[in-house]
């Protein structure tokens, strides 16, 4: 089964953790994507995320599909990303798999969270706290659908 929501409401780590849980599995392996207060030496306060929404999640069923091509033996896979503001140290982003043993549940989590970045129409915006209010949008360095890269070359 898969799981995936985009919310602006605060990402819950244990519930998902327990929606991918399942009695033939031995691993749950998670990834928890944190706003951290830094970026590039400039002082963040909080991001904020926008998403083509339905795009994103037929993205993301793609993605799941893709991961159980690779790893057959997932059992579940959650995928929960937030919008709107997230302050520091809140989750953007959480990615559980449900496996019987833990390589394959690790192998695809670590493959889900690089995809993600490089194909899900989401977009941030970092809020600096140089007491100006600045703040830029971001583009994730990983992303292949974006107009400004092209074989991974700025245009």
């Amino acid at each position: 089964m898969n799981y995936l929501k985009l919310t602006f409401d605060k990402l819950d780590v244990g519930a998902l953790n327990d929606q991918v849980a399942h009695e033939s599995c031995g691993a749950v392996s998670l990834f928890v994507g944190t706003t951290r207060d830094n970026f590039e030496g400039k002082s963040v306060v909080l991001l904020e995320y926008e998403a083509y929404e339905a795009m994103a999640l037929k993205t993301m069923n793609l993605l799941c599909e893709e991961v159980r091509e690779r790893w057959p033996d997932v059992v579940n896979i959650g995928i929960h990303h937030r919008l709107g503001a997230v302050p520091v140290k809140e989750a953007s982003v959480v990615i559980a798999i449900s496996s019987p043993h833990r390589k394959s549940s690790l192998e695809a989590v670590h493959h889900t969270i690089d995809e993600l970045k490089k194909s899900v129409p989401v977009w941030k915006k970092e809020l600096y706290g140089d007491g100006e209010g600045s703040s830029e949008w971001k583009e994730n360095s990983e992303c292949t659908w974006s107009k400004k890269h092209k074989d991974n070359h700025i245009l």
